[in-house]
């Protein structure tokens, strides 16, 4: 019980962060991930489909959205994200196309209704995010219908040996010991038990630009990935933490080239 318990609050806590991240990483960094979302968009729609809905978990303000759209025009679509701010940022987002649902969820775990049902999967950037990602992965794949892909991009252990990623991950480790990311040597393991043929297994990499550190550091804890540690350590922890980030960090524009990593199967 206390395991179920430990990852319901998990799972709250991580909402909460992104219900109040939503406005500020849709500015921020839903226009720098757009090549990401773009890779990953293609890869399910270069060749045709089967029949059935496609599938977005971990949507957030749903990015993908225009491209699927544009590339399957009658096709259902449906993005599940765990984050109310979010969902409600995502059903503004296709509230004009009638073919398009937002389902607020743990999409972690699929419901079952979508079992062998699905032409595609789609999800860029919530993998990493998710408890136990292998077992996430795997529960898409099991969406699929014969014929049907899914394309993943997620942010591996190692994004950039320099850049922003990199020296905040370095400053972050001497005050947060890093989690375990054993889960991504299970990932292709996973995909191919559930019975899908990996197409592509690649990294990805576009460039990215930032303002200055400052401007990085604070979008990535009020609208980013580290808003949830920023809400649960407090204000004073983020200061400390900034304050040793942007000594360390170059003056001026931020240019860099972070790589992630691409899942492609076929069911």
């Amino acid at each position: 019980m206390d395991n179920v318990t430990d990852r319901a609050e998990e799972l709250a806590r991580r909402a909460r962060g992104w219900d109040e991240a939503v406005t500020g990483y849709e500015a921020y960094y839903v226009p720098r991930f757009a090549p990401w979302v773009a890779a990953a968009v293609r890869a399910v729609t270069v060749d045709a489909l089967p029949s059935g809905p496609v599938l977005v978990p971990c949507c957030g303000t749903f990015p993908e959205l225009d491209a699927l759209v544009e590339h399957l025009p009658d096709r259902e679509l449906v993005g599940i994200d765990l984050s109310p701010g979010m969902v409600r940022r995502a059903r503004e987002r296709a509230a004009s196309h009638p073919q398009v649902s937002v389902v607020e969820g743990d999409a972690s775990t699929l419901d079952s209704r979508w079992a062998h049902r699905c032409a595609a999967v789609v999800s860029v950037f919530g993998l990493q995010q998710l408890p136990e990602p292998d077992q996430a992965i795997q529960s898409w794949a099991a969406a699929l219908r014969p014929g049907g892909r899914l394309s993943v991009v997620f942010w591996p252990t190692a994004t950039e040996t320099e850049g922003p990623f990199a020296l905040l991950s370095k400053v972050l480790r001497a005050e947060v010991p890093a989690g375990d990311r054993s889960w991504e040597q299970r990932l292709a393991p996973a995909l191919t038990t559930q019975g899908t043929c990996i197409e592509r297994d690649e990294h990805l990499s576009y460039p990215m630009s930032h303002p200055d550190a400052a401007t990085f550091f604070d979008t990535h804890t009020t609208s980013g990935p580290l808003r949830p540690l920023a809400t649960a350590r407090g204000a004073t922890f983020i200061a400390q933490l900034r304050d040793e980030f942007l000594r360390r960090a170059p003056s001026g524009a931020w240019h860099h080239q972070p790589r992630a990593r691409h899942l492609v199967a076929d069911a």
